[in-house]
């Protein structure tokens, strides 16, 4: 990267690159895991965990510095982040928040496998993790362990608006922990919209949790 000029910014889903010289030069791929932030020129500013208060730069698990002092740094306190050189996206998805509607339906709804492992696929769809499969699903009224291919056409396209709204809220709001069933999502705890108590199961490998009587 020495002697490059960072020229744009791309996302797909969960993952981010940095092109370079008008896109002839080096890629940067950056994906911040569960915790990770970019931060620019911010050396000691603005710390969001405790962890990083004393020293900012401890949890910095890749920094890049401008030839004008600048800074940029993927701050990570989790250490789960990571950057790589020429990242290889060839088996990322479309965009989960950007996808059409005819491309949702044929990408999604055509699968044995449960509709959450579905869209946690980042094969399938890109960027829909864990809590925003169970928020979006929860907001479309969808079952989380329905195959994929019983849903109607009308399903599945709920299903994309739930996740697109899902995504603009997190994105404004700071993150997928401040979903409105996120606070639900545990023993004994109960629906907040008709106050039947949450199930759990495993479905597609990922702790689930869902409303029973409105989840179908």
């Amino acid at each position: 990267m020495t002697g490059v000029t960072l020229t744009a910014a791309r996302r797909r889903g969960k993952s981010i690159w940095l092109e370079t010289d008008d896109g002839d030069g080096p890629v940067l791929g950056i994906h911040l895991g569960m915790a990770g932030r970019v931060v620019v020129d911010d050396a000691a500013g603005d710390p969001r965990s405790e962890a990083e208060r004393g020293d900012p730069g401890r949890w910095d698990r890749f920094a890049l510095t401008f030839a004008d002092g600048g800074r940029l740094a993927l701050r990570d306190a989790r250490r789960l982040g990571r950057v790589r050189l020429e990242p290889d996206l060839d088996g990322v998805g479309p965009d989960a928040a950007r996808i059409g509607r005819v491309a949702f339906r044929e990408r999604v709804g055509r699968s044995s496998a449960s509709i959450k492992a579905r869209i946690l696929d980042q094969s399938v769809l890109a960027g829909v993790g864990n809590l925003l499969a169970d928020e979006a699903l929860w907001r479309a009224r969808i079952d989380p362990r329905r195959p994929a291919q019983t849903l109607a056409d009308e399903d599945l396209d709920r299903l994309r608006r739930a996740i697109r709204a899902a995504t603009r809220d997190a994105i404004r709001l700071g993150g997928v922990h401040t979903g409105r069933i996120v606070p639900f999502r545990g023993p004994g705890e109960r629906c907040p919209r008709c106050g039947a108590q949450m199930q759990r199961a495993t479905v597609g490998g990922r702790t689930t949790w869902w409303c029973p009587r409105e989840q179908r």
